[in-house]
């Protein structure tokens, strides 16, 4: 399997640095408000590269963090404290705000079928591997105490940008236009690792330490809590795009100077869901949440078809209109898959295989999503029986998550409930839905029942003359375009 590693710009074939377990990391979300389909993106990418890592066969620990203090709106770390203003909007607790959105997360996690990682922790769990950190990075001269707070000296590495197919003018915090420069750092690149003083005297979480009473800076919350659960190397560390530069620079910088040594291999970053106007994000008011998708009548599941039909490592441009082809190609593979009769033949291993490798191959170039689903809708149309084609896709599923054999099922039951009820189904052989020709194919049933045959005929002629073939079944029609 070949992954793109952000960190050296190319693919690398995947080796994890022990034979017995995968340690992969994923920055988790800062739980002030509900997480938008932009953040959500990011998980479900993600997703499918656990689990298919675990359908390869490795055995995969996944840590993520819940930020629920001290995270600042800006690189700088300056701006509103994210939790702090959620609390002050809703008029509750810091910790209040951050149980009911960390469930909210996990609970859009669930609709969409994104597994909850081995571990999940608070950052307000691990206060004291912070300061186990921060102490050893001041005794080796990492870090220095200026103006209340303790500070990552950045001049002391030998490389600081290490995703650097960045401009390093843009990158350059502290100085970017509408940020006011901390006079404390001795560097531009500098960042807190601890704060004492701030803008923030309402602070509400705050801890003693060696510094004095103050919380962690953002940054540090990330190798602390992966440090603790997975060590003191990591063999893939995951999140957006956007947390490239400053988050994970400074991960590595703090990291790799408390540990002496190489931290982690492999960095996989996902790239933003876009809006015609732009990168969606909650500061611009474009808050596309999953509960709204499905206020509208969408299928969580469907917006997950959405982001897979798109490679991890390019922007996905948002509309609704994208949307709706994505709830419709849903629908109809669903419909194709309930057309499949269980039981229907023997498990043809050859066919299988032949399947499944072309599966694999999309999946180990750097997670090609797009033509891993092209893969399942070739087992559609493979000469196989119907029991290997719902066998292979239940199989596909187990990574791409989209729940296609108890949707189909379900699907299955309701077409022979509405047959047993006397009902009549119009079902298409594609799983395409046309309202303009179902209509057609009811009303020529109901001349039928009426005994108005020859209307039935001119019905069926018409339907045949706009290239659409019309077959009687029991209880129903089939048709299909010619």
């Amino acid at each position: 399997m070949k992954l793109y590693n952000s960190a050296t710009r190319k693919k690398e074939e995947f080796v994890p640095n022990h034979p017995d377990i995968v340690k992969m990391y994923t920055c988790g979300p800062t739980v002030y408000h509900f997480a938008h389909i932009g953040n959500l993106r990011s998980y479900i990418m993600e997703d499918v590269l656990e689990k298919y890592l675990r359908y390869l066969g490795y055995n995969v620990k996944r840590v993520m963090n819940i930020t629920d203090v001290g995270h600042l709106t800006s690189d700088a770390d300056e701006g509103e404290d994210k939790m702090l203003k959620g609390a002050q909007r809703e008029h509750k607790t810091v910790m209040e705000i951050a149980k009911f959105y960390t469930d909210a997360f996990f609970s859009d996690c669930g609709k969409l079928n994104i597994k909850t990682p081995d571990v999940v922790e608070p950052a307000t769990h691990c206060i004291d591997e912070y300061i186990k950190i921060i102490t050893k990075l001041m005794d080796t001269g990492y870090a220095y105490f200026a103006g209340g707070n303790v500070y990552f000296d950045t001049s002391k590495l030998e490389r600081y940008y290490i995703f650097n197919d960045f401009n390093e003018e843009d990158l350059a915090v502290g100085v970017r236009e509408g940020v006011d420069e901390d006079t404390n750092k001795r560097n531009k690149n500098d960042f807190v690792l601890w704060f004492t003083k701030s803008k923030f005297e309402d602070q509400a979480l705050k801890w003693d330490s060696p510094w004095g009473v103050g919380y962690p800076g953002w940054h540090i919350e990330c190798s602390g809590i992966s440090m603790k659960h997975l060590g003191e190397d990591l063999d893939i560390h995951c999140g957006g795009i956007d947390n490239a530069f400053p988050h994970h620079t400074n991960e590595i910088a703090q990291s790799e100077s408390y540990l002496g040594h190489k931290w982690c291999n492999f960095w996989m970053h996902v790239h933003h869901l876009n809006t015609t106007t732009g990168k969606m994000s909650k500061s611009k008011g474009e808050f596309l949440t999953v509960s709204l998708l499905e206020e509208k009548g969408y299928d969580p599941l469907a917006y997950r078809l959405f982001c897979l039909q798109s490679h991890y490592r390019n922007g996905l441009v948002f509309t609704w209109e994208n949307l709706d082809n994505a709830q419709t190609a849903y629908s109809k593979l669903v419909a194709k898959i309930a057309a499949l009769k269980p039981g229907e033949g023997e498990y043809d291993e050859a066919a299988a295989a032949a399947l499944k490798e072309k599966f694999c191959a999309a999946l180990d170039n750097d997670l090609n999503t797009s033509l891993a689903v092209t893969a399942l809708y070739d087992v559609l149309k493979y000469k196989t029986n119907d029991a290997t084609k719902l066998a292979v896709i239940g199989d596909f599923d187990r990574v791409l998550s989209l729940s296609l054999i108890e949707k189909a099922a379900k699907k299955r039951e309701e077409l022979k409930k509405e047959q047993l009820s006397g009902g009549f189904t119009i079902i298409s052989e594609s799983g395409e839905a046309d309202a303009e020709v179902e209509a057609k194919i009811q009303a020529r049933q109901d001349a039928k029942k009426a005994k108005n045959y020859a209307e039935a005929d001119r019905i069926r002629d018409e339907l045949k003359a706009a290239g659409i073939e019309v077959t009687d079944i029991p209880h129903g029609a089939k048709w299909k375009r010619i």
